[in-house]
């Protein structure tokens, strides 16, 4: 009987991650003794991955609000500060708001309407039409955005984040001004001294607001890209990508993660003669919908992984064989044909119809979606992910 089971993903229990852990022998440990556990066998290809949050806090990769301040205060001035484009979130960006505003005086807060970058909504586009507000026009203030939309709470977790971050800039001690538009350029009508907290459009916004007269622009990519008192730091993302660890402090995004995971590959194929891919996995890149959220917050949804998982999918999409190609076949001869069709396709089937409709991502960004959705973000305690058959296809036995 041919095999009947494809890819399986299967979360892997792990003890609790504390700084100065070696995590290299930990995920090792944890996918070998869930081996013996569950009774699976390794093979070339199968795929070891493990979140960023256990490789940040192994290496101690934690700033305080302080750290924060301070290295906005040394780049930004420290006087009247904008702050454009956050992301509405209590465990990415509050923190990280509040390490600003106690490094400025004022806080001209600008966000994005109707939604953050990463879709987190404070108004429905049909409230914009009914007030015959164009978002990619019109600019906002406080008084205003009230006196169309009233107090909007966010549809999962009943924030009203215009007025939670209001009220958290004013605790840490600065004036608070907040305004809502969606050209970056707006902001240059209150100060020169800019911000930037959008996460995968920044390069762009920085370069609009360069090219427009502002003074000092930094993103947040800039901050704490270097140790500020001997905090961690992340050279290439900065304060991208960080989560709340307490009231006081953040965990960076994981850095220099190649070597782990090239060490990871070593070790299991030490253990297993097998070829294991590995890779380290922050945020899954895909959308809820319903609250409308694209889930990827982090920079990027792998900072580190071993080279067979470099590329995209090359894959043949069956039905379109089986309605065009074969439309004529059935049963065993339908299964034969096809199963040829696939050991004999070419490396590359870029613009070919018969690869219509196939996910075009990167291989990266597919499997780190599949993990984030095996591990969650919440109790389960599986931050390791073990997964079989990713490559396989309809052919493999």
């Amino acid at each position: 009987m041919s095999r009947m089971i494809g890819t399986v993903s299967r979360g892997v229990r792990a003890p609790i991650i504390k700084q100065g852990d070696n995590i290299v022998d930990i995920v090792t440990e944890s996918v070998l003794a869930a081996s013996e556990d569950a009774g699976f066998a390794f093979h070339d290809r199968d795929i070891v991955a493990m979140t960023e949050a256990i490789v940040a806090r192994a290496q101690g990769n934690y700033a305080t609000v302080d750290d924060i301040a301070e290295d906005v205060k040394n780049k930004l001035g420290g006087e009247t500060v904008g702050v454009i484009f956050p992301i509405l979130s209590r465990n990415r960006f509050a923190i990280c708001l509040r390490g600003i505003a106690k490094g400025a005086k004022k806080i001209v807060l600008m966000l994005s309407y109707p939604s953050d970058e990463v879709g987190n909504h404070l108004v429905t586009m049909d409230a914009l039409d009914e007030h015959g507000v164009d978002p990619y026009r019109d600019v906002l203030d406080l008084s205003t955005y009230r006196s169309y939309f009233g107090y909007e709470k966010h549809t999962f977790t009943g924030v009203d984040y215009v007025a939670y971050y209001e009220q958290l800039i004013r605790d840490c001690g600065a004036d608070c001004e907040i305004i809502f538009a969606n050209n970056p350029k707006a902001i240059l009508d209150y100060t020169k001294n800019v911000l930037c907290c959008d996460i995968h459009t920044r390069a762009r916004t920085k370069r609009i607001l360069k090219a427009a007269g502002a003074e000092r622009v930094f993103g947040l990519d800039e901050i704490l890209n270097a140790p500020v008192n001997g905090s961690g730091y992340n050279e290439q993302y900065g304060l991208l990508g960080t989560n709340k660890a307490t009231e006081e402090q953040v965990k960076l995004f994981p850095r220099d993660c190649q070597p782990i995971v090239d060490a990871i590959q070593k070790r299991l194929y030490d253990a297993t003669g097998k070829k294991i891919e590995v890779m380290v996995y922050g945020d899954g890149a895909f959308k809820d919908p319903v609250g409308k959220i694209w889930e990827l917050a982090d920079p990027v949804v792998s900072p580190a992984y071993t080279k067979g998982l470099e590329g995209t999918p090359n894959e043949l999409k069956l039905k379109y064989l089986a309605d065009n190609d074969f439309a004529d076949l059935s049963g065993e001869e339908l299964k034969a044909a096809i199963k040829e069709k696939i050991q004999e396709k070419d490396d590359n089937l870029v613009g070919q119809m018969a690869s219509e409709g196939t996910t075009p991502r990167r291989l990266t960004d597919l499997i780190g979606s599949l993990c984030d959705l095996t591990s969650g973000s919440g109790d389960k305690g599986t931050p390791i992910v073990f997964i079989q058959g990713y490559f396989d296809n309809y052919t493999t036995e």
